[in-house]
């Protein structure tokens, strides 16, 4: 580290990564930490909260903020996901808007509709803005891109554009390098063998809540949250004891989770089990009860508590 500090020329700084739903923001954080910080699912809106993953480097380290998809919505949970992803421009010194591509190739419509909520703010925002044009591995012919690309240029005039592909790598290392390029002069923010600051109590609920989406797919509604209840490190034993809570908003939800006979719960438990055992390096013993919370996800008060406190 001490290499790094003498470095005039190490560059350190925060990128927030923003976008609609699904464009891939999750992935690359993913991608370029080298390691999962923030679940990924087919579903819409799987990220509720702010997640960083921290990159190191010789010539330097970026600290990528993941953060919901931004999107006009009425429903109390999706308001509160939307104002926390502009809060993570707050003291950014970078912002990525990442798109997905694929959708506007043959429906270029759709670009303006689900960048609409997004252009004043980024407007304001230009100097600091690269745009990055995901999931290019879904169209074989990249002359298809061209439009969107045009299309951008016309709202965001001045503003480097990237064609990637998060899932493959294609054009993430060229976008890596303009994003270092961009950032400020400075030392380290973190140690070296940080790579987030995402406590692991949190990463614990979201791992169950991703095995949920994952598991359940399109049986599982929307409005499922964790919170861990109970968190006990027995060093002797090398063993952690997790109890959490699922909540559902409906009753009928709640046999969803369930599965006959408990059948569903337990593959749940057993895959989120696993990999908190990878993540911990110790035995895991995980405890999963699940709860409804009549229309949880319009309780402001319910949904403050959940995803702003303290672990």
């Amino acid at each position: 580290m001490n290499e790094i500090l003498e470095d005039k020329e190490f560059r350190c700084g925060i990128v927030a990564l923003v976008g609609p739903p699904n464009a891939g923001k999750s992935t690359l954080l993913n991608s370029y930490v080298g390691q999962k910080i923030s679940i990924v699912t087919p579903k819409p809106q799987t990220t509720r909260n702010r997640i960083n993953g921290i990159l190191h480097r010789n010539d330097c380290q970026i600290v990528f903020l993941d953060t919901p998809g931004i999107h006009k919505s009425n429903e109390t949970l999706n308001r509160f996901l939307v104002e926390t992803a502009w809060q993570a421009l707050h003291g950014a010194d970078l912002i990525l808007l990442l798109l997905d591509g694929s959708r506007y190739v043959d429906k270029l419509f759709l670009l303006e509709k689900e960048i609409s909520p997004l252009l004043d703010p980024l407007t304001n925002q230009r100097e600091n803005l690269i745009i990055a044009i995901n999931k290019i591995d879904k169209i074989r012919d990249k002359n298809k891109f061209l439009p969107i690309i045009d299309e951008l240029q016309r709202y965001f005039p001045q503003v480097d554009i990237f064609l990637i592909s998060a899932l493959t790598g294609e054009m993430t290392f060229e976008l890596l390098e303009e994003i270092k390029n961009r950032l400020p002069i400075g030392p380290p923010l973190f140690p070296e063998d940080q790579i987030s600051s995402v406590p692991l109590r949190f990463m614990a609920a979201e791992i169950i809540r991703e095995k949920l989406f994952l598991r359940l797919k399109k049986e599982l509604p929307y409005s499922v949250a964790v919170e861990i209840e109970h968190w006990e490190e027995d060093r002797e034993k090398n063993l952690t004891r997790i109890h959490a809570t699922i909540y559902v908003a409906k009753k009928n939800h709640k046999q969803i989770v369930i599965g006959h006979k408990g059948a569903k719960l337990k593959e749940v438990g057993t895959e989120a089990r696993e990999e908190l055992e990878y993540l911990l390096g110790t035995k895991v013993y995980l405890q999963l009860w699940v709860k409804v919370k009549d229309s949880w996800n319009e309780d402001e008060r319910f949904i403050a508590n959940l995803y702003t406190k303290e672990f």
